[in-house]
């Protein structure tokens, strides 16, 4: 049998044929000269990586590149990016397989989006539930209804400053955690490479095991909690009643079909009500396998669309993490947590961080390549579409049937972060104004022309045509320019 070459994303027993097979892994430093990842991003993707050549035959190379130490027949699961499938189909020796570690075949997907002008995820997600059989009954969905999304964006609980889940298992650093922690130092001293964000204990599995005890704990005790406040943030609890399983599946420490099984389980055994479970499948077999294809079902320069031509660089402060530099709460405490932890939940994700990003021009390319560099569970099939599609509209709605702009009333509906904020969610203009709200207007107003033909946004253009302090509040948001609110 021969040697199967796993990437450090291809750690979990599914990409391999026989539990005996031999492994071959590869550290390339200059993965992590080209770009400056978060710190704890390389932790985790080192740690994983040398947790795993301690699992069987397995064969562990410190290298420059990739290229300099394939030297032997290998077989390698498909890439995850366009350059590692370059990389591999330039190498002799390498045979390359169908991917693994998503649901759906690229074969049934693109069977489903050929021939079809927009791409919508919940036509996806309905075409996989049948398909694969999840939540289905006979040929019904489970309860009756496909989307239960309207159970499952509640704001916060009244008064409440974290949810009351059982936090997650913690996480026991150990010799390999700190080989990884003094060998990073090294490379910042002596080679000069950089990362974003602050060093910290590790939050995420690097090994199967850690990453199984995450998934049961969830299932059991967060998951009967999810649904209701899935959309929702509190200053005071980042993890909410989340999975934290992004990374670790990410990592292939987790077939996601497995995650997926767990689930229904709690749901078919009453452990766990239906709209919650509907809710995180959603995001694994919906989300998740959707924006895997679309990476390459769109072409490679997609990822350079930019229809509302959105020209503006990522100001320093963002791009530096400098959360202190902020005085909008919600901004400041979300650019916090991925300086701290490389972590938040999807709807900081979309409507603190990229729906600012959205109103203020920001090139899509570059807000992408943020994420993916920023998150420990970013990679560049993760962003492409996440970022540039949903959150930053720049494909003009093949992906996404509106954009995802809000001003600062939907931030206070879902939060408690205005209560303490200096800026008032419900002014857009003067000293006092919302960054979010004013920020709102003054992007619809640039882009009239591109969305007036969106039915979904007829009812905010209308509201923008009442405007009476529209030129004041354009010039006001001009003024402001990069400088952090």
């Amino acid at each position: 049998m021969r040697r199967r070459w796993l990437f450090a994303d291809q750690l979990g027993p599914h990409f391999l044929d026989d539990p005996g097979q031999p492994v071959l892994l590869v550290e390339s430093k200059a993965v992590f000269r080209r770009r400056v990842f978060h710190r704890q991003k390389a932790h985790l993707v080192l740690s994983a990586l040398r947790h795993r050549a301690r699992d069987g035959d397995v064969r562990l190379v410190r290298a420059e590149t990739y290229a300099e130490v394939i030297d032997e027949p290998l077989t390698v699961c498909h890439p995850t990016s366009r350059a590692a499938r370059g990389l591999v189909r330039r190498l002799p020796g390498v045979e390359m397989l169908p991917p693994r570690g998503f649901v759906t075949s690229p074969q049934d997907f693109t069977a489903w989006a050929g021939g079809r002008d927009h791409l919508r995820l919940e036509d996806f997600y309905r075409h996989a539930r049948r398909l694969h059989g999840v939540l289905m009954d006979g040929g019904e969905p489970a309860g009756g209804r496909w989307n239960l999304d309207t159970d499952n964006r509640q704001p916060p609980p009244r008064g409440a400053r974290q949810l009351d889940v059982p936090a997650p298992p913690a996480i026991t650093e150990d010799d390999i955690d700190q080989e990884v922690r003094e060998e990073l130092d090294r490379w910042q001293h002596d080679d000069g490479i950089a990362f974003a964000g602050a060093d910290g204990p590790r939050l995420f599995p690097v090994t199967r095991q850690e990453a199984l005890a995450r998934l049961r704990h969830f299932v059991a005790h967060r998951l009967p909690a999810f649904g209701p406040y899935e959309d929702a943030m509190l200053a005071g609890d980042p993890w909410m009643a989340h999975s934290l399983l992004s990374p670790a599946i990410n990592l292939g420490l987790l077939d996601p079909a497995e995650v997926i099984e767990e689930a229904e389980h709690a749901y078919r055994s009453g452990a766990a009500p239906l709209a919650g479970v509907e809710g995180f499948i959603r995001q694994i077999l919906g989300w998740r396998d959707f924006v895997w294809h679309l990476y390459w079902y769109f072409e490679p320069r997609y990822r350079a669309v930019n229809e509302l031509h959105a020209r503006t660089e990522l100001p320093k402060w963002f791009a530096e993490l400098d959360a202190d530099a902020v005085e909008a709460r919600c901004l400041s405490d979300v650019l916090a947590g991925v300086r701290d932890r490389g972590w938040v939940h999807h709807i900081p994700r979309l409507m603190v961080l990229g729906n600012y990003a959205m109103q203020r021009g920001w090139r899509p390319g570059a807000v992408a390549d943020w994420f993916h560099r920023c998150f420990v569970d970013g990679y560049e099939w993760v962003m492409t579409a996440n970022v540039v599609g949903m959150s930053q509209y720049a494909d003009g709605g093949r992906m996404s049937s509106k954009p995802y702009a809000a001003g600062g009333a939907y931030v206070h509906r879902m939060s408690d972060y205005c209560g303490g904020c200096r800026y008032d969610p419900k002014v857009r203009a003067g000293a006092d104004a919302c960054p979010y709200t004013a920020g709102y207007w003054s992007f619809l107003a640039r882009h009239e022309r591109e969305l007036a033909g969106n039915h979904r946004m007829a009812q905010p253009l209308r509201g923008l045509r009442r405007l009476t302090d529209l030129d004041a509040l354009v010039e006001q948001e001009r003024a402001r320019g990069s400088r952090a609110p």
